[in-house]
């Protein structure tokens, strides 16, 4: 039987708060072998990422992967940490920032938190501080346009673990997608189009979601499908050929078959074609992280370039674009709809006291 916390204190005549959770993927404290370890055991050993039988997978990864892999990424996010840490720790701490003043601009008084799924800060510790503060009302907004089981319903998955040990749940939504959201495409096609007027238009314009195993989309997973949708979007958008966009997936891992056609094979071929020049974006990604800027802008552009290609220019993530924080805004005023985001003026919350106290209240 799980344990249930205790409840924070309470004190009549409080107001209580409407919050907003973005929730991202995570990273290691560090680009250290011990912290990637540490990291990777954890977001590795999600049944909804690897989805193969416990007593399988477990055997392998205890004894093989975290043995092997944690060095070889430790190094690879070494080639991209900041002084302020992680890329996709800083982006998702500005975007959660950026939210709350966005919100507050618009008349919403919210408190805006973000939390990771692998890491810290962990969703169950923020939740926990929200409650804490007041918080009846959270809505939660993955920062994973296109819903995938092993994104947005392992989120659903840490939301229920935290809820069976706590008495008094507040009310919790959860945005299932926003792949098909016109504000979306509309900050993804601002930020290809302030690309092509510094840089030019490329002969093609590949865009890289991240790639799922093959048996997902065959087990009723809508990634696939959700993924395909925005390059359509987006290439109707920014008004070019249909040939001109190329839908790729990418990050590989283990021998199965994945979602196709892979990045960076279709890049190599492309430069073998005779293609000299790719515009390189990933819509799927809303902040710069270790997939876009060592996997996408280190090891496929040496890929596309070592085949014969030209030039290759990585089109960075959406990060803290206005039109993207305005989109977010959007979306997360449209999830908090009947919500109350106003609060009670004081003579309001010192009368709910002063009846709450003659019905025998201590505070």
């Amino acid at each position: 039987m799980t344990a249930v916390a205790a409840e924070p204190a309470w004190a009549h005549g409080t107001a209580p708060t409407t919050a907003v959770l973005l929730c991202n993927l995570g990273t290691p404290e560090a680009p250290t072998t011990a912290a990637v370890r540490r990291y990777l055991a954890e977001f590795l050993s999600d049944p909804r990422v690897v989805e193969i039988p416990r007593l399988v997978w477990l055997p392998i990864l205890h004894g093989i992967v975290l043995r092997v892999r944690p060095a070889r990424s430790a190094r690879k996010y070494a080639s991209i940490w900041s002084p302020s840490g992680s890329p996709l720790k800083v982006w998702t701490e500005k975007q959660a920032q950026l939210l709350a003043g966005y919100l507050g601009e618009r008349g919403r008084r919210v408190v805006v938190r973000h939390a990771m799924r692998y890491g810290g800060p962990s969703i169950a510790s923020v939740l926990d501080e929200l409650r804490a503060g007041g918080a009846e009302r959270i809505l939660v907004v993955p920062l994973y346009p296109q819903y995938s089981a092993p994104t947005t319903a392992s989120i659903g998955d840490a939301l229920a673990a935290w809820m069976l040990r706590v008495r008094n749940v507040p009310e919790l939504r959860l945005v299932k997608h926003y792949h098909d959201d016109a504000a979306y495409i509309e900050a993804l096609a601002r930020r290809v189009e302030e690309h092509w007027r510094t840089s030019g238009r490329a002969d093609r314009l590949v865009l890289s979601f991240h790639g799922l195993p093959r048996r997902s989309l065959t087990l009723g997973d809508p990634y696939h499908c959700e993924c395909q949708k925005t390059g359509r979007l987006l290439a109707e958008r920014l008004r070019v050929r249909e040939d001109h966009v190329v839908v790729t997936f990418q990050s590989r891992f283990g021998r199965a078959e994945w979602l196709k056609p892979y990045t960076e094979p279709t890049l190599v071929a492309l430069a073998r074609s005779g293609v000299e020049k790719v515009d390189v974006f990933c819509p799927g990604f809303t902040s710069d992280c270790l997939e876009t800027l060592e996997e996408i802008d280190q090891e496929v552009r040496a890929a596309f370039l070592a085949a014969g290609g030209r030039e290759f220019r990585y089109i960075p993530c959406l990060n803290d674009q206005h039109e993207w924080i305005a989109a977010l805004a959007g979306l997360t005023i449209r999830h908090l709809s009947g919500w109350p985001t106003e609060v009670p003026g004081e003579s309001e919350l010192a009368a709910s006291k002063r009846r709450a106290l003659a019905l025998g209240a201590v505070s």
